[in-house]
């Protein structure tokens, strides 16, 4: 059973619909990717579409090999790409992604707060520990799963200290009495810890309005009890409803594990969006966008996950549940892995049949291949069903997915009275909270 009456839908910035071979297209405007107004171009549809937020995944470091054909993780920073939006768009929520397990939380709270002054109030951020990078920042290897949550725990209690250490109201800015602010309100933290000492208090006030939403994108055990503390949005890697029913699970229990309501955080997986006039149209888009993903390569993806070499077996045989290796236990990539396992076990396909699978060829993400009639039927299901609060739209392989996702799928689902019409706030909380006054005017 759904949570909430509205979906919640924000999009990447990262420009996925040029990944693969879309950015060869003659009008794909690739030669701009490093300007802001790429991202502005995009972030002003989805406001025009009336999207909760737009988003910017990002990485701190460069594998060069995906760099050869495409541009992979290079991109400009994605708090200063945010403040570059802020002036130009007027009511979208802007969420950053900053790393905790190679930040500082003083500069991270003083960043954060200042996008949120800079947007009136509609900063939002995507608390990672990151899988990879550690050579950059002077670490010998990656800390284990745990410990990175350990200090990501940390790291947030911290930065909200921060925030509420230099509340607005200490600010009086009185000419007459000549006092600027009223400093007894204005306290250090002295926060002592296991990873950090801060005494603080911040250098800038907090926002004197809604709060920063967090959202969270972790799917191990700890990464969902750390969700269950902070989060109001989950960023899901869920390829299928079962998984994505199995983690709005797990983040309900964990809710209410840490006395909160499990409507309180929104489960909104990634959803890969190849779009087109007709199903042919679509499955070519998606096709021609990943065909110099050659047999090797897709072999030594299903090696790398699942640890099946494919290499001398014949297109025709058919995978067995009794050919799959005992699993992992390892955290790293295991959502891809149980999926791949359980299309073996339910599907038992051929070895071309699994070769030409979508979460080979492109990412683990929830993926729809097809029309904007196809996208909406399987998010209807998956919402009316509370396997999901809403989803990240993720468009694939040209502007043209990205153009019917804006302009015909997201209109589809307001006129569906899934999604809001109009906006009814000018902050990022503010649109999260407006469910909740929907509900509460129309009770029934």
């Amino acid at each position: 059973m759904k949570l909430r009456p509205k979906m919640c839908i924000g999009i990447s910035l990262a420009p996925t619909w040029l990944s693969g071979e879309g950015w060869r297209q003659p009008d794909s405007g690739i030669e701009g990717l490093y300007s802001s107004d790429f991202a502005l171009d995009t972030a002003k549809q989805a406001e025009a579409a009336h999207l909760d937020f737009v988003f910017r995944p990002d990485a701190n470091y460069l594998p060069l090999p995906v760099l050869e054909q495409s541009f992979g993780f290079s991109s400009l920073d994605a708090t200063l790409l945010m403040a570059s939006i802020a002036r130009e768009t007027a009511r979208i929520g802007l969420v950053t992604t900053i790393s905790t397990t190679f930040g500082h939380p003083y500069l991270v709270a003083r960043q954060l707060m200042s996008l949120h002054w800079l947007s009136h109030g509609r900063a939002g951020w995507n608390i990672v520990t990151a899988l990879q990078g550690h050579e950059n920042f002077g670490l010998p290897a990656m800390p284990p799963s745990d410990a990175r949550y350990t200090r990501a725990i940390e790291f947030a209690e911290v930065v909200r200290a921060l925030w509420s250490s230099f509340p607005s109201e200490a600010l009086l800015v009185d000419r007459v009495s000549g006092r600027y602010a009223d400093t007894a309100q204005i306290l250090p933290i002295k926060h002592h810890g296991a990873e950090f000492a801060v005494e603080g208090p911040m250098n800038l006030p907090r926002f004197p309005g809604p709060r920063i939403p967090l959202m969270q994108a972790g799917g191990s055990a700890k990464g969902v009890d750390f969700a269950g503390q902070v989060a109001d949005l989950v960023f899901g890697m869920t390829p299928d409803i079962a998984s994505a029913k199995a983690m709005r699970d797990q983040l309900s229990a964990r809710a209410r594990a840490h006395g909160r309501a499990p409507r309180d955080i929104r489960l909104l997986p990634g959803l890969s969006l190849y779009l087109g006039e007709t199903r042919k149209e679509a499955r070519a888009l998606f096709l021609e966008t990943h065909r110099r993903v050659d047999r090797m390569q897709r072999v030594e993806r299903v090696l790398s996950v699942i640890g099946l070499d494919l290499s001398e077996w014949p297109d025709d045989r058919r995978i067995l549940p009794s050919d799959l290796p005992q699993p992992s236990t390892s955290n790293w990539g295991r959502t891809h892995r149980e999926r791949l396992r359980r299309i073996v076990e339910t599907e038992q396909p051929t070895v071309a049949e699994l070769l030409a699978r979508p979460e080979i060829l492109s990412s683990v993400h929830w993926q729809v291949i097809g029309t904007v009639d196809d996208a909406f039927a399987e998010i209807s299901n998956w919402f009316e069903a509370g396997a999901i609060d809403g989803f990240i739209a993720v468009p694939g392989g040209a502007r043209s997915s990205l153009d019917l996702t804006l302009k015909a799928l997201v209109p589809r689902l307001a006129e569906a009275g899934l999604f809001r019409k109009a906006y009814r706030s000018a902050t990022f909380l503010g649109h999260l909270q407006d469910e909740d006054e929907t509900a509460r005017t129309n009770p029934g």
